[in-house]
């Protein structure tokens, strides 16, 4: 891991195409410019982490038991409720 110190107006550039700059530092905040390219994903870390566990929880498997447990059950469509007694005649 590199560490730079860097003040405000001051840039690091990565590679040719990606270019960080501080744009100001207030209290314990600093404010960055990156300019790259459109291929070039950027994203905070924090977000990078809550993508991979979602992505993680996402491919856990569930068996349709367990997933219609969560739901409370299979929902009866309107067509299909009848009053106990009765019967269909539909045909």
């Amino acid at each position: 891991m590199l560490i730079l110190q860097r003040r405000t107006g001051e840039s690091v550039v990565i590679g040719e195409d990606v270019r960080i700059s501080v744009v100001s530092i207030e209290g314990g905040r600093v404010r960055l410019a990156i300019s790259a390219p459109p291929e070039v994903s950027i994203l905070r870390s924090e977000l990078l982490d809550a993508k991979l566990a979602n992505q993680d929880s996402a491919v856990e498997e569930s068996a349709p038991a367990e997933l219609l447990g969560l739901l409370g059950g299979m929902p009866v469509s309107p067509s299909k409720k009848h009053k106990k007694g009765e019967s269909r005649n539909d045909e």
